[in-house]
């Protein structure tokens, strides 16, 4: 009997070191993180291929929290992102503007592209501040929200004199990439002449600060 409650109480421990999966940091419970960036470091940017060259285009108007608590990561993590439309560049004024236009993303009528979370899978803790993680959300681009698994890793670090030069506060450096198929999203797939490929991958690379 005490062998058949000991074997319970292993696993309980372990189920709740699994469940409970976050960052050994010194901050403690729910910590709210904005990402906007006047300064325009934090940035999402998107690759295709066309026959003739690869297209690659950034946005650094990134606005949006995340929330959750700093020892259940996993269970907790919620919030939004989006980017303006208006801010992609893909190095060429005419191809930006085509993109822009109502057969592509629609910035008139569409303004912004955005991913908002929905639950957080396969968490692996690579370091006591760092994490890497699979993260389901509705990413909602020319009117069309449409479920996406993105693999994602998030790095939490303590305000210190080298944080200051960034950001006052704590902070949390996410990466995050994922890919769409444009067809999925009612976006014609030629851009000035080329066409590009069905798929795109999308990549975010930011940084937030809880104060």
């Amino acid at each position: 009997m005490n062998k058949f409650i000991l074997s319970f109480l292993t696993i309980l421990l372990i189920s709740t070191i699994i469940s409970a999966q976050g960052f050994k940091v010194k901050a403690t419970g729910t910590q709210t993180f904005n990402f906007e960036d006047k300064n325009g470091r934090n940035q999402a940017s998107f690759f295709s291929a066309t026959p003739l060259e690869d297209i690659t285009g950034t946005g650094s108007a990134i606005s949006g929290t995340v929330s959750f608590d700093v020892a259940n990561f996993a269970k907790t993590l919620k919030g939004k992102i989006s980017i303006k439309v208006a801010s992609i560049n893909t190095g060429i004024e005419l191809r930006n503007h085509h993109l822009q236009s109502s057969n592509w993303l629609n910035a008139e009528k569409h303004p912004e592209v955005s991913f908002e979370i929905i639950s957080v899978s396969d968490v692996k803790q690579t370091a006591d501040n760092k994490l890497e993680f699979k993260v389901k959300g509705n990413y909602s681009m020319h009117g069309i929200t449409k479920e996406v698994v993105a693999n994602a890793d998030a790095t939490y670090l303590d305000e210190n004199d080298q944080t200051k030069k960034r950001a006052p506060g704590d902070l949390l450096g996410v990466r995050a990439k994922f890919n769409i198929n444009l067809s999925e999203y009612d976006v014609d797939n030629a851009l000035v002449g080329n066409k590009v490929a069905e798929k795109i991958e999308l990549n975010i690379n930011m940084v937030g600060s809880n104060k």
